[in-house]
């Protein structure tokens, strides 16, 4: 039972760090265009005749 003094802070501090990086995410705008990736990976850019 004494490792619950080491392990409820490393679970709060882990899951802290992990709201904090979302959060970041969300401000740096990372979710902002979720769809243009996915057009841009299957569109074809080669010119027509190649």
């Amino acid at each position: 039972m004494e490792i619950l003094i080491y392990l409820v802070p490393l679970a709060l501090t882990l899951g802290f760090v992990g709201l904090l990086g979302f959060l970041w995410a969300m401000k740096s705008g990372q979710y902002d265009d979720l769809d243009g990736a996915a057009w841009r990976a299957i569109a074809d850019d080669d010119p027509p005749g190649e």
